[in-house]
């Protein structure tokens, strides 16, 4: 069976809807009867179903169970197509009883390049970086466009709204509606009230080191309820803890990850953001998660697989996203809301590009401007400065 993972609202029930057909049964679990069926006799609701979509599985964990075994009967593939707003493999109980049985698919909100002009026309960025090409813009996004684009985020129906106001509006209530309907589907949360206080406060450190005593006591929860009730977040795909990146791999579990989150959209609503001016320090918070998140959709259409890091050394010189491919290979990603970049915002890539030679790559310093330049090399190795948007529609020279 195949299960589309994801936040709400991002598609996933448009696109499996367009594979049902008289021979594939389309049920949805946010129905209230259907949900009552899986719930109360999840083997009497898989029995004689031969091939079936099953929209939002999560809000009857038991299922997966019954689905389990018929698939254990009857192992053509295929036969279940399932979606889920919460990532289900996150719950030991259910990816122990799945494992072998089951592709997950993630589906995110929309990246900017599916939201371009002409969609599909980018390159894959991050590919085209391990294979040591530097990128150009196509279409250069730079000052309020850029700071409208990242306002928007990538759920369609916030992004297809042209007045911030009526974004915000649709943000806050999205966000209500995932703590008020979806968390308890996934978790035991004694006091549903925490949670916003929490995520507001986990939005204030978007990019920062993860303190779970400082953050509980901000709502008044101990340091492991309070990781209790961010690992929910994670699951459903508000955002991710960041590990840092180590050379001895060990260090990489032992080390405080950051937080970092995927829409930043959502999070502009949860921090306050409105003025950009006054506000320039805070957009530069928001702008890195934004390129969190535009690197996290990049790399699922990418040929080679990636997994995302920071780095920081005892000396605090800092990077602020480290890519490694499945051979080991790394590149360095830099993020600056500036429209120049100084030869101290590439302290921290040199460094890093010192620690893991001869593994790095390059070294990027992503600005808010219209160029791609060398910025010369560290250990042998080239350094570029490039636009932000190059994420959205970049192209090789």
């Amino acid at each position: 069976m195949v299960l589309l993972s994801g936040p709400r609202q991002v598609g996933k029930t448009t696109l499996v809807r367009q594979l049902a057909d008289p021979a594939r049964r389309y049920l949805t679990l946010d129905d209230d009867l259907t949900r009552l069926a899986a719930r109360e006799d999840p083997v009497g609701f898989v029995r004689g179903i031969d091939h079936a979509i099953i929209d939002e599985v999560q809000r009857a964990p038991d299922l997966l169970l019954a689905i389990k075994r018929t698939v254990d009967e009857d192992r053509r593939p295929g036969r279940f197509l399932l979606t889920g707003s919460a990532n289900l493999m996150a719950l030991p109980r259910v990816a122990d009883s799945l494992a072998g049985r089951m592709e997950t698919l993630v589906l995110l909100p929309l990246a900017q390049s599916e939201m371009a002009v002409a969609p599909g026309a980018a390159v894959s960025w991050l590919d085209t970086l391990f294979a040591g090409e530097p990128l150009f813009a196509a279409e250069p996004v730079v000052g309020e466009a850029l700071i409208e684009s990242v306002g928007k985020g990538g759920y369609p129906e916030a992004a297809s709204r042209a007045d911030p106001r009526r974004r915000k509006a649709w943000a806050r209530q999205y966000i209500d509606a995932l703590i008020q309907r979806d968390v308890k589907d996934i978790a035991s949360i004694d006091k549903l009230d925490q949670l916003p206080r929490l995520l507001r406060a986990l939005a204030q450190t978007a990019g920062q080191l993860c303190n779970y005593s400082q953050l509980g006591g901000q709502i008044g929860v101990d340091h492991k309820t309070a990781n209790k009730y961010l690992a929910v977040f994670e699951q459903m795909y508000l955002l991710q803890r960041l590990p840092a990146w180590s050379g001895n791999r060990l260090n990489r579990l032992l080390k405080t990850p950051k937080l970092q989150f995927f829409d930043a959209g959502l999070l502009g609503v949860l921090v306050d953001f409105s003025d950009p001016l006054r506000q320039r320090a805070l957009f530069g918070h928001i702008l890195e998660s934004f390129v969190f998140g535009e690197l996290q959709k990049l790399a699922t259409w990418a040929e080679d697989a990636y997994s995302m890091f920071y780095f920081r050394d005892k000396d605090q010189a800092e990077v602020d996203f480290v890519v490694e491919n499945t051979a080991g290979d790394i590149i360095g990603i830099e993020v600056k809301a500036a429209a120049s970049v100084t030869s101290g915002d590439l302290r921290g890539l040199k460094k890093l590009a010192g620690l893991a030679a001869p593994a790095f790559r390059a070294g990027i310093v992503l600005y808010d401007g219209v160029e791609t330049l060398p910025l010369g090399q560290a250990n042998g190795r080239p350094l570029w400065a490039m636009p932000v948007s190059t994420l959205f529609s970049g192209r090789v020279v």
